[in-house]
């Protein structure tokens, strides 16, 4: 492992807005995640698989009135969007290092009001379906933890991935689905916040449309 591998996860060790495992924090605050860590009765928004944070990070600049929790298993990606969040000091943002897997363990039922999905690896083979972060074994840990009425979003590049989700959400009991396969080019462009990942930058500039839904949980 490099030495600037090495720092950021020593970095990340001694930060307050980064909860992992050998943390004391972690796993302890299931259901407790507004009392006893962020202080406030706010929404909880869950961004999963969020890479370096930066939309964790540029959601949290927009809605201070929220609660914001990047979730990723690789440390170095973490460090960018904790050194973010604190240099800007938002306290309404932290991250978690766990695997997806390990929701469960983080999260009480019905605890959180919204989670995101921001292009994930699409895992196109046949073979790979179950690793896909919206085939119904992930989904059912999503909506184990989101309240009744709670929001599930997707941005995706992949058309492969998108019209497989829809395919999914078919089979499943939600309401309010509304999606496009070309979200800048559609109605529904206020769902963009105007916050671009860096990877989304260049889908956008490479002239690959971005894959955009969103349902409730009943």
């Amino acid at each position: 492992m490099g030495r600037s591998k090495l720092a950021k996860f020593a970095a990340i060790a001694e930060r307050e807005n980064v909860i992992e495992p050998g943390d004391e924090r972690y796993g302890q605050l299931i259901g407790k995640w507004r009392e006893q860590h962020f202080e406030n009765e706010n929404p909880l928004v869950l961004e999963i698989g969020c890479g370096r944070g930066e939309y964790t990070v540029g959601m949290a600049r927009l809605f201070p009135e929220k609660n914001f929790i990047g979730l990723d298993i690789k440390g170095a990606r973490l460090w960018k969007g904790s050194t973010l969040a604190e240099e800007e000091e938002l306290e309404n943002v932290t991250f978690l290092r766990t695997f997806i897997e390990n929701l469960a363990d983080n999260f009480e039922e019905n605890e959180v009001d919204e989670v995101w999905i921001t292009f994930p690896d699409p895992r196109p083979r046949d073979r790979d379906e179950k690793k896909r972060l919206t085939s119904p074994r992930f989904l059912d840990l999503y909506e184990r933890i989101i309240m009744p009425g709670g929001i599930i979003h997707l941005k995706t590049d992949n058309l492969g991935l998108y019209e497989y989700t829809l395919e999914v959400l078919q089979e499943r009991k939600v309401k309010d689905l509304i999606h496009t396969s070309d979200l800048y080019n559609s109605d529904l462009q206020e769902h963009t916040m105007g916050i671009y990942t860096t990877y989304e930058k260049r889908y956008l500039a490479d002239g690959i449309p971005i894959k955009y839904l969103q349902y409730k949980v009943r």
